[in-house]
This record gives C-alpha cells, sequence and structure tokens, in this order.
C-alpha cells in the first residue's frame, strides 16, 4: 500500500514557523496551521523585505 501523500515526510531543513519535519503537500511548512501563521505574519507586516529609500531616490530620473 502506497503512503498518503499529506503525511510523506520530505528531507531537508524543518519548517521555518515550528521546525517540525516538512509534509510534501505543505511544503515548505509541517501543517496548515504553519502555513496560514506564516500567511498571517506576512499579512500583519510581521516580515517585511528591507529597503534603503536612498538608493530609490538616486536612481530615479531628475525632472525637469
Amino acid at each position: 500500500m502506497r503512503p498518503d501523500t499529506k503525511t510523506k515526510r520530505v528531507k531537508g531543513k524543518g519548517c521555518p514557523v515550528c521546525g517540525k519535519p516538512v509534509v510534501a503537500d505543505s511544503r515548505p511548512f509541517c501543517s496548515e496551521r504553519c502555513r496560514n501563521v506564516d500567511l498571517g505574519r506576512w499579512l500583519t507586516g510581521s516580515y517585511v523585505i528591507p529597503a534603503n529609500d536612498e538608493d530609490d531616490e538616486t536612481d530615479s530620473v531628475p525632472r525637469e
């Protein structure tokens, strides 16, 4: 009998939220719960991609 894909473990790093082994259907997370926790962190601004405002100003074309 083939193992259920929902419980099949994936080799590699653990879940980025809790560190448990990763499950194939929720990859790179261990469960749907951890997938939703991560999404919630992005939506509430807990995760941010750093930006340097100075780079934006120097790359822009001067207006006349």
